[in-house]
């Protein structure tokens, strides 16, 4: 099994805290719950009893009968068999009605530590109701990185590229390299997208025209990268016989971020310092999902290049933005610790027109923090910009 030891590095200072709740949320099948059992684990190999840990995952028909904050609150109360402290994990707790308030009631009653997991909006700092708010710290999993499928698959260095075109096209959810041909492969992608549809989108947020739905995202998957356009999302809607209202069309978007299948991208003024609220991009979250639900038979390889950069930025805890300067645009501005990275992705770097293209994307750029990601092995770096291959970016967890 891989121990995804990126996240539980930053969970682990807070296994004994009780004042803080854990959460941890993300795509759905992205490893929360194998996650959650790492931590068990490792409590346990600190000598914590096994009597004294909880775990309920709502998935299960077992636990249907805990419907709400009160019933979540009795049935973790009569579990107590002794007066030491107890780890309690809470799988999927999306599922229970103000399940903050019996979590919160938990917290404050006795010496709990407890760990939640959920796949929607709910886990994150949109939406946890007062119940919670400054008493938890969050983190968000993402489907595997690069660096975490070449440990699963013990794949070597000279087959990085190969590897490489394997995630561009069937994405890094962990149990889909559980199968060998394709058309299990994408059996398994659809039933996790079908999932987040059933349980995330049709009984959480309430979205009935799943047609619709379906043929929105579809377009937002073939035109990604590009800058969403309102309009021309509505003219290519009423092509395909789907017409929607722009509240609608907004919402579906929400749906999207909400659920993880994508993530906007805001646009940042370099000159003016400040994000724009227009103009933005949606990246998908897992290139898998793209592969069974794009209407393009062809990988367009660039877009999937920068898709896996974007998805590692924010995997390497960075705050990633479009960069919009004076002349045009630079793909990527990377934000941490109040330092900036900007960033230019490119497939082939080897033709001279591409080259001039890219690097005078930075022109207008005052600082030395400048950068070409790129799968082209010879070195066209200058003083100013530094290339980098996608391989040494990727395999490396400070960039």
């Amino acid at each position: 099994m891989l121990i995804r030891e990126k996240y539980l590095s930053k969970i682990r200072g807070f296994y004994h805290t009780e004042s803080l709740i854990k959460i941890i949320y993300g795509m759905r099948r992205s490893g929360k719950s194998v996650i959650l059992n790492q931590i068990v684990d490792e409590i346990v190999e600190l000598g914590i009893n096994k009597e004294n840990i909880i775990y309920i995952n709502f998935e299960s028909l077992k636990y249907d009968f805990i419907k709400n904050a009160r019933d979540l609150y009795n049935y973790i109360e009569s579990l107590k068999i002794n007066k030491n402290k107890y780890y309690v994990f809470l799988d999927e707790i999306q599922k229970v009605e103000e399940f903050e308030k019996g979590i919160n009631s938990l917290r404050i009653t006795d010496n709990y530590s407890i760990f939640i997991t959920g796949s929607n909006s709910r886990m994150t700092l949109l939406e946890l109701s007062t119940d919670l708010s400054g008493r938890y710290v969050s983190f968000r999993i993402n489907p595997l990185s690069f660096k975490e499928i070449v440990e699963l698959t013990n794949t070597k260095e000279k087959d990085y590229e190969n590897l490489l075109y394997d995630v561009f096209k069937w994405g890094g959810l962990p149990q889909r390299f559980l199968f060998t041909n394709d058309e299990d492969k994408i059996s398994y992608l659809s039933s996790v997208y079908d999932s987040i549809i059933l349980k995330d989108i049709v009984e959480r947020l309430g979205i009935k025209d799943i047609a619709s739905f379906n043929k929105v995202l579809q377009y937002m998957l073939d035109t990604e990268t590009r800058e969403f356009s309102r309009y021309n999302a509505i003219e290519y809607l009423k092509k395909e016989y789907h017409e929607i209202a722009n509240d609608t069309l907004y919402n579906y978007l929400e749906a999207f971020s909400s659920t993880f299948i994508m993530n906007k991208v805001y646009r940042y003024d370099i000159h003016g310092k400040n994000v724009l609220k227009t103009l933005n991009k949606y990246y998908v979250n897992d290139l898998g999902i793209k592969q069974i639900k794009t209407n393009n038979e062809e990988i367009n390889y660039s877009v999937a290049l920068e898709n896996i950069v974007y998805n590692d930025l924010i995997g390497k805890d960075y705050k990633v933005f479009i960069g919009k300067t004076k002349k045009g645009e630079i793909d990527f501005i990377a934000s941490k610790n109040n330092k900036f990275k900007y960033i230019q992705v490119c497939f082939d770097l080897s033709d001279e027109n591409t080259r001039i293209r890219e690097f005078s994307a930075f022109d207008s750029i005052n600082d030395n923090n400048k950068y070409i990601i790129t799968l082209t092995k010879k070195d066209y770096s200058t003083n100013d910009v530094k290339q980098i291959n996608i391989f040494d970016f990727l395999m490396n967890d400070e960039f």
